[in-house]
């Protein structure tokens, strides 16, 4: 018989993405995003190892919150999970980069 508990489980680093501080102290934002992660990571055998939350316009490029989750992905190895590409950067170039 097969057990399910000797699945290992998937590693990941929670990255999250706001643009204003308004948009920080109403919760909205970033509520609309853990909730989708929590739906996604409900059908895993997921372990989430930290959650990063960062205050910054898309159009920045240079997100130093960003590049340590990176980093601790990296350190732990983990997946980088965030609810939608958009709420990442709606820089294609950006993305590519990563």
């Amino acid at each position: 018989m097969y057990e399910c508990s000797n699945i290992q489980k998937i590693n990941y680093i929670c990255y999250y993405r706001i643009s204003t501080q308004r948009q920080c102290q109403s919760g909205l934002g970033l509520e609309a995003q853990r909730s989708r992660v929590a739906e996604y990571l409900s059908v895993k055998n997921a372990n989430i190892i930290d959650e990063v939350t960062e205050v910054e316009s898309g159009r920045n490029t240079n997100r130093v919150k960003l590049k340590a989750a990176i980093e601790l992905c990296k350190a732990t190895n983990a997946t980088l999970l965030v609810a939608k590409f958009d709420w990442l950067s709606r820089n294609a170039k950006f993305l590519l980069e990563l």
